[in-house]
């Protein structure tokens, strides 16, 4: 038989393209998600799709039921929204990952590997930024992704269940969407010059940001869930591949994929970004056998693909 996998947040951008490469890997796939922000047509019908909410003791533990690893990608994702919302971020994101953890351990999973954020650093540690550096969380959701990757690696050392965290930098790719309540800056980015309109730039557009395509994050995934419990267990790994580029930088190479002129419209800065973010990528090189493959171009070049398709 096939091994059986869970993947929380599975109808969701990142969670969608993880559900899609373990399919393909003739895994046993469960979809657990409540829907709020993900799509039911992005779940391949090849998996089972759930419908619940991580912070639902009852429906994790229905899920979790037989699977050997639990990919946890279900999260609150928006800084703004926690600046907003800090309570329901902490309900989806804190609780709900101790829900998951408590779920899988007595449910005899092996490994739950974690979708934890680069937020967690806060944007004042040093460039390129390892994995031991300060942590600095600057929004209600940085502090509710470190939070969450404390009780991975409490549930690591106290009860010995396997977890591993990574911490995504800047994901993008198709399935991001920029009519979402607190879509990210590529797609609205693509939306507008698709569209005809300025393109608005927070600040002076000079913060900058390891971006991550998202298959790469999924190759992340993939690779977290077998590398070896010794060296990988109870840590976080950063995902990323290790160079960044401002916004406008981005805004410039999506004008030459576009054909147009981007006249930036520049607005206020928004509550609890970073300024600058680029990861140190080795400790993940050396212990998932995990490196990013997919450059800027090419990666911004598959999301306006997919973006052109909504139009």
């Amino acid at each position: 038989m096939p091994m059986k996998v869970l993947v929380t947040g599975g109808a969701g951008f990142i969670g969608s393209h993880l559900v899609d490469a373990l399919l393909d890997d003739g895994l046993d796939v469960v979809v657990l998600d409540d829907l709020e922000s993900g799509y039911r047509e992005h779940v391949d019908a090849r998996a089972e799709l759930r419908i619940g909410s991580v912070a639902d003791e009852a429906a994790v533990r229905d899920a979790v039921q037989g699977c050997e690893v639990v990919f946890h990608q279900a999260a609150h994702k928006a800084v703004l929204r926690s600046v907003e919302h800090p309570l329901v971020t902490d309900t989806a994101n804190t609780h709900g990952t101790l829900t998951v953890l408590k779920a899988a351990l007595d449910g005899g999973v092996r490994r739950v590997v974690h979708a934890s954020s680069s937020s967690v650093y806060g944007g004042a540690a040093p460039l390129p930024t390892r994995e031991d550096a300060p942590m600095r969380p600057r929004s209600p959701y940085a502090v509710s992704k470190l939070a969450a990757e404390e009780y991975c690696r409490v549930f690591a050392d106290l009860y010995g269940l396997e977890t591993v965290a990574l911490r995504y930098f800047n994901v993008y790719g198709p399935r991001q969407r920029p009519d979402a309540t607190y879509a990210a800056v590529v797609p609205l980015f693509i939306d507008a010059l698709l569209n005809g309109r300025d393109p608005e730039v927070h600040g002076d557009g000079l913060q900058s940001r390891d971006f991550t395509f998202v298959s790469d994050v999924v190759a992340a995934n993939r690779a977290a869930a077998h590398a070896s419990g010794p060296t990988c267990a109870g840590r976080a790994y950063n995902v990323a591949g290790g160079r960044s580029w401002t916004v406008l930088d981005v805004l410039g190479v999506l004008g030459e994929l576009l054909g147009v002129d981007p006249h930036p419209r520049f607005v206020a800065s928004r509550a609890g970004d970073v300024r600058h973010s680029r990861a140190d990528p080795d400790a993940a090189a050396a212990d998932l056998g995990f490196r990013a493959a997919v450059g800027l171009d090419e990666g911004l070049r598959a999301t306006v693909g997919w973006l052109r398709t909504l139009s």
